[in-house]
């Protein structure tokens, strides 16, 4: 699970619901047409712009922003490592009872103990990747139109309630609520785009970025290992993809 996510995302909303609170209570900044102008038309417009499977994926893309473990490269090379000494010892088929907890490195190793050649194995390991970045991007692009197609919304909310609230100036009852959905819909434009959608949309970018470096870094040591390759070396390979305070030192 991110913590830094849950507490930018929650806290966000927090310190803005106690603002409301604090501003004469939380009940007054509830707008039902506001709501259904922005939350729900906002969503319907970006539905708009893409097939449903990709947004329904967006949204399982979402919450993979909140529930992930970012890969630890360190973990995966001391890993790769270890099943490059097996190898070395008893051969490619000595990998087949190795534990492997990572999906993708145990595919990869899975493809050398079948007996598959170094371009294959790369060729459908690299596919993963591309397919994996691309649905990550799907998800950022969704979320990016949201982004902005929600203060659009809120724009359009404003306008229908300026409109109701000049066609009804006689009736002093009716300026107040069409005030409300005026101020409220460009309120919940601002924070859907502000405080939901762009983060998400950039913190699935990051995750992409972090997923391929791990996942190219397994790419590389599976190479290695069925090219035979001294595990020394192997290691030192793969600590290229650490950064600088990451790396061990020449004593280590």
């Amino acid at each position: 699970m991110d913590i830094a996510t849950l507490i930018g995302l929650f806290g966000a909303v927090g310190i803005v619901a106690l603002a409301m609170i604090l501003a004469g209570g939380f009940v007054q900044f509830i707008d039902v047409p506001s709501v259904l102008v922005v939350v729900i038309g906002s969503h319907l417009v970006v539905l708009g712009q893409y097939p449903l499977s990709e947004f329904i994926g967006a949204a399982k893309a979402g919450m993979k922003t909140i529930m992930y473990k970012s890969p630890n490269c360190e973990e995966i090379i001391a890993k790769i490592v270890e099943l490059a000494d097996l190898s070395r010892k008893g051969g490619l088929l000595s990998l087949e009872g190795a534990e492997v907890e990572d999906p993708f490195l145990k595919k990869g190793v899975g493809l050398l103990v079948d007996g598959h050649d170094g371009e294959v194995v790369k060729s459908i390991l690299e596919k993963d990747v591309q397919m994996a970045s691309k649905r990550h991007a799907n998800g950022a692009a969704v979320f990016k139109s949201l982004a902005g197609v929600a203060p659009a919304m809120g724009m359009i909310g404003t306008l229908i309630g300026l409109v109701a609230m000049l066609g009804n100036m006689d009736d002093p009852k009716s300026i107040g609520p069409a005030m409300a959905v005026a101020l409220l819909t460009t309120l919940y434009g601002a924070m859907i785009a502000n405080m939901m959608a762009t983060p998400i949309s950039d913190k699935l970018k990051l995750r992409d970025s972090e997923e391929k470096i791990a996942r190219t870094l397994m790419i590389d040591g599976l190479l290695g290992i069925q090219a035979g390759q001294n595990p020394r070396i192997i290691e030192q390979v793969l600590h290229g993809y650490l950064a600088e305070g990451q790396r061990p030192s020449a004593e280590d």
